[in-house]
């Protein structure tokens, strides 16, 4: 009996459908050669493997019409303004699993190897910054049992990304910020090891949001600003955006340009409260064990579309 189940059995996307998003690129427009194997070198299907309990990787390939529309769609991308930063609220994992009947957990396991997939797929077309929330201090009202899986699952992550060889070709620095005190020892162990592994490096900036809030950041920075004033190091005039940005854990990083959520869900949840001021926000109805590489580049599509006024 067959205990695989693919993360690609999925309902039809409801946000981002076939109809054009803002200027797109004509139905005449050439394909270009080489883009072929640009598409589907990355587009892996996640299998979950029941009776194993591991996530296996295929090759995926569809063939006719939708490999020309992902071709197009990848032509499209390349020609317009690709976002320096993107930031991802990964929503959907719990989700996923009721509706595949999996066994607990399956969905943090599939998500997991998705954001390395994302990665790739941000790398691809030139994105500087990728910013992924993995845990907010509210997550810390889940299960002990859960916990215990994500945490897991994080020491793994590190200590995988701290050796992966596509991390160090394409030097990709890895950073975390949150309450990091709140995490088990051996968690920031294997932050240490790939924080460490990966510093020199400046091509990407990988940051992971791990026991994080907004509002919590918002807090340390005012924290932070009063403590400086009181002991004379900051005048009050010099207090402005520019210094409150400053004092934030994301203080080595431009403000994010595009911000996802995925698993139709259509709020922020305290993520990048005062970062995401002007970003462009895209909501998707796919959980995020389902996300594709088509899926990531119609987001990118519908972030070309739109005009950023930042209030002009």
């Amino acid at each position: 009996m067959d205990k695989s189940v693919s993360a690609k059995q999925e309902k039809p996307n409801a946000l981002l459908q076939e109809q054009p998003v803002g200027q797109q690129a004509s139905d005449k427009t050439p394909l270009m050669s080489g883009d072929d194997d640009e598409v589907y070198r990355d587009d892996e299907e996640l299998v979950y493997n029941q009776t194993t309990d591991k996530v296996e990787k295929i090759r995926a390939f569809e063939g006719g019409v939708g490999r020309l529309y992902d071709l197009r769609l990848l032509r499209q991308v390349r020609q317009g303004s690709i976002p320096q930063h993107i930031a991802v609220i990964m929503d959907g994992n719990r989700r996923f699993t009721l509706e595949m009947g999996l066994i607990r957990n399956a969905g943090h396991k599939i998500g997991k190897e998705k954001v390395r997939q994302v990665m790739r797929w941000c790398r691809d077309i030139g994105v500087k910054y990728l910013t992924i929330y993995a845990l907010s201090v509210e997550n810390f009202n889940r299960s002990s049992d859960e916990l215990e899986e994500l945490y897991k699952l994080y020491t793994a992550g590190f200590l995988e990304l701290a050796e992966d060889e596509e991390i160090h070709r394409d030097q990709v620095r890895c950073q975390v910020v949150g309450h990091l005190q709140l995490m088990p020892a051996t968690v920031r162990q294997a932050i240490d090891t790939a924080t460490e592994a990966t510093k020199a490096y400046n091509n990407m900036v990988f940051t992971v949001c791990l026991a994080y809030g907004g509002r919590q950041e918002l807090v340390a920075a005012i924290r932070g600003i009063a403590r400086d004033y009181a002991d004379k190091k900051l005048d009050i005039d010099e207090i402005n955006e520019a210094t409150v940005s400053r004092y934030l854990y994301t203080n080595n990083l431009p403000d994010p340009d595009l911000v996802i959520r995925t698993s139709g869900e259509v709020r922020i949840s305290n993520f990048l409260l005062w970062q995401m001021a002007y970003a462009e926000l895209c909501f998707i109805d796919v959980h995020w064990p389902m996300f594709r590489k088509r899926d990531f580049l119609r987001v990118i599509r519908t972030y070309q579309g739109r005009q950023r006024r930042y209030g002009s």
